[in-house]
């Protein structure tokens, strides 16, 4: 099993991003992904969760800001960050939880996500 994040790096505030994350060695279409994010000091946040059918799910402090998708034909996981602020600096990774229909209740668990990528940073300066 593996997923591999990419995208990150360094921006100003205000400037946009597009985190990806390429998946192998499992059926990712009956899994839930996530996207989580982890900065100094702090616990481990959900950021954003899609469904095998589309359905996306986001914290309060992203939304109208990123925006998670999915390619089920291309193992691809992605999330578009735009607007970015300093406090979205982090390690952010992706995620997967079985089953998909895991993202309607419980999607802000990290607990539950049985595999992990790990990591790309993302720093935003004001």
């Amino acid at each position: 099993v593996q997923l591999v994040e990419s995208g990150g790096g360094s921006v100003e505030a205000g400037g946009s991003l597009t985190l990806s994350c390429a998946i192998s060695g499992f059926y990712y279409k009956s899994y839930c992904m996530g996207w989580f994010r982890q900065a100094p000091g702090k616990s481990r946040e959900a950021v954003a969760s899609i469904d095998s059918d589309g359905n996306t799910n986001y914290v309060d402090s992203v939304k109208g800001r990123f925006t998670i998708s999915r390619d089920n034909a291309k193992n691809t996981l992605s999330l578009q960050m735009t607007s970015l602020k300093p406090e979205d600096t982090a390690t952010y990774y992706c995620a997967a939880r079985y089953p998909s229909d895991a993202c309607a209740f419980i999607w802000h668990s990290p607990g539950g996500y049985k595999f992990w990528g790990q990591g790309t940073q993302v720093t935003v300066s004001s």
